[in-house]
């Protein structure tokens, strides 16, 4: 998962971004060609030739989604528009009741995996809305259109091959595989390599069904979240309160762990007031829109959802869904600063660059690189290290000019 090779369809929106620019590059020889090269590689790999002849059909070229590819909108939500949206009430009302509903399921996903339910409910939520939505492309074709592409054949190539495992397992058949226009199967949204990995019989039928059958599904899920390093018994993200604490901003972190008896000595409290634990557990502040904002305590288990998706704004909406369908109250919204416009971000990017900085893609996305780049020249200029990017920073980088 790109984190996942795309984001659910609510992070696709047209907000306030234009399109990526996308790196040169020229696919050499005709698809029918490659294909049937492919496919010879597929039979030398050991899958069938069953399995080969049902996909055929199939395995079309689409220059559609290469078109989406090169072309993806950039997610500018902040962390607020975005919860505000997805971390709904009817997501986490019905989420409640699905734990409910499906309660022997998950029963046995927190004795076999260890992951709580409201954990994986919210990933049903986000990114198939439980299941009304998972797309309507059909993934054999947009999997082998990004193959042939050049600029991820590599990844995709390996998914397709993955993506015949799948049928020849017997799975899944070829017209049932729809799913995002990246390839992405299920209710949860995994990749074929994910699915072929992770995916579990659960009702015993003899197909591992994603798509159709909830137990299988909910399982799978609970198996891959084990997989991604899940850690039973251990929480994801507490909201905390930091707006009278004596917190150095700089240690305001994902790289940076203390503690929470260290935060509680800096003056970190809970989101109600009361005292955080004062005990040994790691945790690192996250501070999505800075430290007028909302404020968390994040542990090791986070570091599964950005393997889920690493859009930290993502990342921080799911953990946060979680919560609320565990019981716990709205967040505190804060006073963060009004965020940078599209093109003042994607400015203050290829100002970072300049001064030396690796920021991944000068997009104007606010990703874990430029947050850790606008820290270092918060540090330089004498301002609150907080990650943020702010007008003032900008100010002074312009000046530096």
């Amino acid at each position: 998962m790109l984190g996942r090779v795309s984001l659910v369809a609510a992070l696709l929106v047209p907000l306030t971004g234009v399109a990526q620019a996308a790196a040169p590059c020229r696919t050499t020889g005709s698809y029918e060609a490659w294909l049937a090269a492919f496919e010879r590689e597929a039979a030398a790999k050991g899958i069938s030739q069953s399995a080969i002849a049902a996909a055929a059909p199939s395995l079309t070229y689409d220059q559609h989604i290469i078109n989406i590819d090169r072309g993806q909108r950039v997610f500018a939500q902040t962390f607020l528009e975005f919860s505000g949206r997805m971390a709904s009430n009817y997501r986490i009302q019905h989420g409640g009741a699905l734990i409910k509903k499906y309660g022997a399921e998950f029963a046995h996903i927190d004795k076999q995996y260890g992951v709580p339910a409201a954990v994986i409910v919210s990933f049903w939520a986000l990114e198939s809305d439980f299941g009304a939505d998972m797309g309507n492309y059909h993934a054999l074709s947009s999997i082998a259109s990004l193959a042939y592409d050049c600029r991820r054949s590599d990844r995709f190539r390996a998914e397709l091959f993955d993506a015949l495992r799948l049928i020849q397992r017997g799975d899944l058949r070829p017209e049932e595989m729809i799913g995002s226009w990246a390839g992405e199967l299920g209710q949860t949204q995994m990749m074929p390599s994910e699915y072929y990995q992770y995916a579990i019989d659960y009702n015993g039928d003899g197909k591992r069904d994603l798509i159709h059958d909830v137990p299988d599904m909910l399982v799978s899920t609970g198996n891959y979240l084990q997989g991604l390093g899940w850690r039973r018994g251990e929480p994801w993200l507490t909201e905390v309160h930091v707006a009278d604490a004596n917190v150095p901003w700089d240690q305001a972190d994902l790289a940076i762990q203390h503690p929470r008896s260290k935060w509680a000595a800096w003056g970190v409290k809970l989101a109600d007031g009361r005292p955080l634990p004062a005990d040994a557990l790691p945790a690192s502040l996250l501070l999505p829109m800075g430290r007028f904002g909302p404020a968390f305590l994040v542990y090791q288990n986070f570091q599964v959802y950005l393997q889920w998706n690493n859009s930290l704004v993502y990342s921080t909406t799911a953990a946060y869904l979680a919560t609320r369908i565990s019981g716990a109250p709205p967040l505190h919204l804060g006073t963060p600063p009004q965020a940078l416009p599209f093109n003042d971000v994607k400015e203050m990017q290829g100002l970072l660059v300049r001064a030396g900085f690796d920021v991944g893609n000068v997009d104007g996305f606010m990703g874990l690189k430029t947050r850790q780049a606008v820290k270092a020249m918060q540090i330089k200029y004498g301002l609150p290290a907080d990650s943020y990017p702010t007008p003032e920073l900008l100010e002074h980088m312009r000046g530096a000019r």
